[in-house]
């Protein structure tokens, strides 16, 4: 089958692979209709994930067709739409049935890595490095999925495929940063990142009764994407001091919730960009928690803060002094999708949660590379590319 591959850091390739096949009997095998970039997979791209190697078939948000299933496979048959959750559950763990899915002890195959880096094991995820398992990605013909009755999830026929697309990973990490960051009916809630996920925090705080959400970014094309469809107010960072603005915003307090949806790359207008970028880059600290210290800073006392953005390593600066003075409450996690996904598609059934907007480039998977240059430099105002490995 084609895939797209990545072979070395900012080295993407479309290439022939054997097709994958049925491994397990919970196993399906299910031919891709759509599969989106994540931002995360830029980390992967820059080479701050580690345990890649060349040939990994990258990718982890998808939707498509099942077209094989093993012989214990009883929640889906050939021939369903399904939306496939990007981390891999096996749904009969501790962890599982708590519902902290993204903490699934039984689906990576390869826990010594995540256990050497972190002290802890941690889910399978399609295409993210061999830390997370090593699973072919979905920039492909087909995926196998693994444990698909607890990882997919059938589309309504009332939801299209670039909606549902976007209830792999986006929505449900968005939705989740919301949740568990506690959003509560007349909170203000600050969201660092207007990216897919970023916008799907705001929506989900809205939703979830905020009176005030506040984005953050810089990107013209996506400051305005998040006020037209998601009806967020928003900050560009390069323009003023954000914790300033948020203050005079929120009559001096900071906002009750804050949610970092940008990651180990992030960026700033200030000194710390340089700082911090010439430390990664020089391999001092592994990620750049730039949006972090903003979130924790800004924060009310006595507020929560989130990070759903992707993190690997040792960071520098950390103001654990601020975090312990000020009270707060702070929490991240890879997204538990299989809590999230049934309601989500219920929501986007009754047209309350629309995410197509996000899918600025759709093109064939031979075109991944050229989408991933897009994507990464925001060109053209790409927000999402997304590709058709049927086209």
């Amino acid at each position: 089958m084609k895939a797209l591959t990545w072979q070395g850091i900012n080295d993407l390739s479309v290439e022939r692979v054997p097709d994958p096949r049925i491994l397990n009997a919970q196993d399906a095998i299910v031919k891709v209709r759509l599969t989106t970039t994540c931002g995360s997979d830029l980390h992967l791209l820059g080479g701050y994930i580690p345990a890649m190697r060349a040939g990994d078939v990258i990718g982890h948000e998808f939707l498509g067709e099942v077209v094989e299933v093993g012989s214990e496979v009883r929640r889906h048959r050939v021939g369903d739409r399904v939306v496939v959750c990007s981390v891999i559950g096996c749904g009969r763990c501790w962890h599982c049935e708590h519902d902290m899915w993204s903490l699934c002890e039984n689906s990576n195959p390869k826990p010594g890595i995540t256990d050497m880096m972190w002290g802890g094991s941690t889910a399978g995820i399609f295409g993210y490095s061999h830390a997370m398992g090593g699973f072919k990605g979905s920039h492909a013909e087909y995926a196998r999925v693994p444990f698909i009755d607890y990882g997919a999830f059938s589309v309504p026929d009332g939801v299209d495929d670039l909606n549902a697309l976007f209830a792999s990973d986006a929505a449900p990490t968005g939705w989740m940063g919301a949740d568990l960051g506690g959003v509560r009916p007349g909170d203000v809630v600050a969201v660092w990142g207007c990216g897919g996920v970023g916008q799907m925090a705001a929506r989900a705080a809205i939703l979830l009764g905020a009176d005030r959400v506040i984005a953050i970014d810089r990107y013209p094309e996506r400051l305005t994407m998040t006020e037209r469809h998601i009806g967020a107010e928003t900050i560009d960072y390069t323009r003023t001091d954000v914790i300033a603005e948020l203050r005079e915003r929120t009559g001096g307090r900071g906002p009750d919730v804050c949610i970092e949806a940008v990651g180990m790359e992030a960026d700033s207008a200030g000194p710390q960009k340089v700082y911090d970028k010439a430390r990664q880059r020089l391999r001092l600290e592994q990620d750049r928690p730039i949006a972090v210290r903003e979130a924790i800073h800004a924060c009310r006392t006595g507020g929560s803060v989130f990070v759903l953005g992707v993190f690997a390593g040792m960071v520098d600066r950390f103001p654990l002094g601020a975090l312990m003075n000020k009270g707060l409450t702070f929490r991240g996690a890879q997204q538990h999708g299989q809590h999230y996904i049934p309601k989500l598609l219920d929501l986007m059934s009754k047209g309350e949660l629309r995410t197509a907007h996000l899918a600025t480039h759709t093109m064939s998977l031979d075109d991944g590379p050229r989408g991933y240059d897009m994507f990464k430099t925001k060109k053209d105002g790409c927000v999402r590319a997304v590709f058709r490995p049927w086209a």
